[in-house]
């Protein structure tokens, strides 16, 4: 481990962070699409998106690598180009997936933006490659982060100038984690992979607080630490005394 984070600006910090944007199905506003993001600005919340790779190899705001859950439509993401994704219907919304392009010009630099690139850990970097490309032209405040060792380790050796994060927590079980092998999933929770990375920030799940690796992060490193996802009182609790900003959902900090 380094002596101290690259980069780790006061905004990574400052704000709560409204996981996915600040949603609810209950007034229409569907996780990750720009009134979500709208929402959240409006209440001075920073935000935190998700990226998967469309079929074309642009990167659009959605979390699941399938379609079902949210939306009319069936299948993979990576099955359909982001023009063919951008015409479905969110199942509770008249919203559309946006590309990540579209979703960083809609935001404008307005909240703090942190994007976690999703990842089968099959060392496609074809969706990092395109998140690196658009967010480094972005001009606003911007992080990027995934619980990929690989994908942060092309992150860092491509210069990337913003924020880089580790997302982790204490435990991969093979039934959250069908993708990855028993040596996997052990290397992940050793964070194996940290002086490779170099990561500026840890985003901790807030059910593994407190911990040992997220406390010698603040503590000895100088990492801040955001943890993920604050749901509950108890969650809140756990992220004020632990950690140095929460990635909240469900509630209004």
């Amino acid at each position: 481990m380094r002596a101290a984070p690259v980069n780790a600006p006061d905004w990574l910090t400052e704000r709560p962070v409204a996981h996915r944007g600040l949603h609810s199905k209950a007034r229409g506003v569907i996780e990750n699409t720009v009134a979500a993001a709208e929402a959240a600005i409006a209440r001075c919340y920073a935000i935190e998106c998700d990226i998967q790779l469309a079929g074309d190899g642009e990167a659009v705001v959605f979390h699941d690598f399938t379609l079902p859950r949210l939306t009319h439509g069936h299948g993979r993401v990576d099955g359909f180009s982001a023009q063919e994704l951008m015409a479905l219907r969110f199942k509770e919304s008249e919203a559309k997936i946006a590309p990540l392009s579209a979703f960083l010009a809609a935001v404008a630099g307005r909240t703090p933006l942190i994007i976690e690139v999703k990842s089968r850990f099959d060392g496609d970097l074809r969706l990092a490659e395109r998140a690196l490309a658009i967010a480094s032209a972005y001009a606003g405040p911007a992080a990027l982060k995934s619980f990929d060792p690989d994908v942060l380790a092309f992150f860092r050796a491509q210069g990337f100038a913003g924020p880089i994060g580790l997302v982790a927590q204490a435990r991969y079980e093979a039934a959250e984690w069908p993708e990855l092998g028993v040596s996997q999933r052990l290397a992940l929770a050793a964070l194996s992979a940290f002086s490779v990375v170099r990561p500026d920030f840890l985003s901790w799940h807030v059910g593994d607080l407190p911990h040992a690796t997220p406390e010698l992060c603040r503590g000895w490193i100088g990492m801040p630490v955001l943890t993920w996802t604050v749901r509950s009182p108890a969650d809140r609790h756990r992220a004020q005394e632990w950690a140095d900003q929460m990635i909240f959902e469900g509630f209004e900090p």
